[in-house]
Parts: C-alpha cells; sequence; structure tokens
C-alpha cells in the first residue's frame, strides 16, 4: 500500500482537478459528503465559505494526515445565490435573467490539515450582454453548461456572453482560484515555482 499523498482535492469536479494539475504538484481527489443546501438568510460569501469549509473538513477527517483542498464557487445575483441548473430551461431561464446585468461569482478556497485551517476568496464580477433567447438557447444547445453556477463556461464558448470580466484571477470563475491556492499552498510549506 502506498503512502498517501501530501495533498487532496475534496471534489470530483473535472474543471477544479484541471486547474490544479497545472500547479504541477501530486494530488488526489476525493469525494466530500456534504449538504449544499444554503441557510435562510445566508449571503452568498458566506454560503462560498462555509461550503468550502465543510468539503475540506469531511475528506480532511477521513485522511488527516493530508493538506485538504476545498473550494466552493456561488454565483451572487442581486444579493442571491444562484445555483447550478440542472437542466436546459433552468439554464436559458437564468441566462435571460442575467441579459445585460452584473453577476459576483464568489469563490472560496480552503486548505484544512490536523486542526488547521487556511482559506481565501476571490469576488470575480461578470458583466452579461443584453441577450436574446435564440442565442442563449443556442449556446444552452451547443455548451450544456448544467452543472455550472450560472449556467455558462467562461473557460469555452460562454465567453461570447459578457461586456466585461472584473477579477484578480481569471481561474477563479472556473471554479478554483489558483493565485490564493497557490499562496496557500506555499504557507504550508508545500514548493511551487
Amino acid at each position: 500500500m502506498s503512502a498517501l499523498p501530501p495533498l487532496v482535492l475534496a471534489s470530483t469536479s473535472r474543471y477544479r482537478r484541471e486547474l490544479l494539475e497545472r500547479l504541477r504538484l501530486p494530488f488526489e481527489t476525493a469525494r466530500p459528503e456534504v449538504d449544499e443546501t444554503p441557510l435562510a438568510g445566508e449571503t452568498p460569501q458566506a454560503l462560498a465559505m462555509r461550503l468550502a469549509v465543510a468539503k475540506a473538513s469531511a475528506v480532511a477527517a477521513e485522511i488527516p494526515d493530508a493538506w485538504v483542498i476545498g473550494s466552493d464557487q456561488v454565483a451572487d445575483f442581486d444579493g442571491r445565490p444562484l445555483g447550478k441548473p440542472g437542466e436546459r430551461e433552468a439554464a436559458i431561464l437564468q441566462l435571460l435573467a442575467m441579459s445585460g446585468r452584473s453577476v459576483a461569482f464568489r469563490t472560496a478556497v480552503v486548505m484544512v490539515a490536523g486542526g488547521r485551517v487556511a482559506s481565501a476568496m476571490d469576488t470575480t464580477t461578470v458583466h452579461f450582454r443584453h441577450l436574446g433567447r435564440d442565442e442563449v438557447e443556442r449556446y444552452v444547445d451547443l455548451e450544456e453548461p448544467f452543472d455550472c453556477a450560472g449556467s455558462f463556461k467562461s473557460e469555452g464558448l460562454g465567453i461570447t456572453l459578457f461586456e466585461a470580466i472584473e477579477t484578480s484571477d481569471p481561474t477563479a470563475l472556473v471554479g478554483l482560484p489558483l493565485l490564493a491556492t497557490a499562496r496557500l499552498l506555499r504557507e504550508a510549506g508545500l514548493a511551487l515555482p
């Protein structure tokens, strides 16, 4: 039996896995068992942080001798969290509601090991173009963004839906803010270039 890796990503999201792979550190992935239901009155920012902590903590309880990274992203639309649409019509309605508007994406990242917790939060604001139903339907049918908060994939064709993106970390919108993650990893003693 091989030794446990020093780093575990508490996520089965291929988007987060692909982002973390860019740092070229060995890591494993584990599925966190966490109820993602928002609490009454919980802000999108608080929800993102609570879920990131819960995901990392759930996996760290099973693998206590590794640093565990948890992350969560919540689309903040007028102070309300937007979830993943799950299906075509919900994605279309989400995108039409955001047409000509701005949405803040709150992305939390947390590292947990041996009772220690380090965290960071990124806010990326997306300014949507005015969108017609026909173009929204074409986009949704082409990219099927049903597992993405906000109903788009910024790393793909979803970029055509925007007027502008305001961010200090372009990877955050995909689901894992690598600038903050790299800082947390360095602070934990892991070697990065």
